[in-house]
């Protein structure tokens, strides 16, 4: 809840800037280049199971309307991914024993519809370990990642940066076995979680 109070302060604080962020070659400030993360790295200040959560991006504009980018993540979880929000989303019962720990990458695609509204699907190649309560791994797995945006995007300083707030439904089209502990509680959700909120930023050049 504190992660989502500080967006929720972040976003206040950018709604006076330009709305007009499609983007247009004739601009003397055009960039086809741009490099950015995620402020999901915030709940690594947290130490309550620390997600340990990197991000590094690098993207293309193919055209005034279409990017590119490549995402290198890494971070763990403690409880399924398509545990739902409401009473048992932070439940004690409902975590792992242990956590999962992902590292990997992700090729995305944005299209501008109308000024700075655009949507994006992001397909994760995400190499897994299963790690106990003791700390140990106990297994290795992989899975597809996938996440469909809907976001907005501001223009900041001059287009030299942006933000952009979003929300998205994330999904698991593949994973392998998982450690049967893990299983059992993964299992009982669905490979769809919808409502995940993201705030991403980057630099222009």
């Amino acid at each position: 809840m504190q992660i989502k109070k500080h967006l929720f302060l972040i976003l206040i604080s950018i709604s006076s800037v330009q709305l007009n962020a499609q983007y247009h070659k004739s601009d003397t400030i055009y960039k086809k280049y741009f490099i950015g993360s995620t402020f999901a790295m915030l709940g690594n200040l947290f130490p309550n199971e620390k997600p340990d959560f990197a991000q590094f991006n690098i993207g293309y504009r193919l055209t005034e309307k279409d990017a590119i980018s490549l995402e290198l993540k890494t971070w763990k979880y403690y409880k399924p991914l398509g545990l739902p929000y409401g009473p048992s989303f932070n439940a004690p019962e409902e975590k792992f024993p242990g956590y999962i720990h992902e590292k990997g990458f992700a090729v995305a695609y944005q299209r501008f519809l109308w000024k700075g509204l655009y949507t994006g699907v992001h397909v994760m190649s995400a190499w897994q370990s299963f790690v106990n309560t003791n700390d140990k791994k106990i297994d290795n797995g992989f899975q597809v990642f996938n996440t469909y945006r809907l976001g907005y995007h501001f223009k900041l300083f001059g287009d030299r940066f942006f933000i952009q707030p979003s929300i998205a439904i994330t999904h698991r089209p593949y994973h392998t076995a998982m450690p049967d502990s893990f299983r059992q509680l993964d299992h009982k959700y669905s490979k769809f979680f919808f409502g995940e909120p993201g705030l991403h930023f980057g630099y222009n050049f």
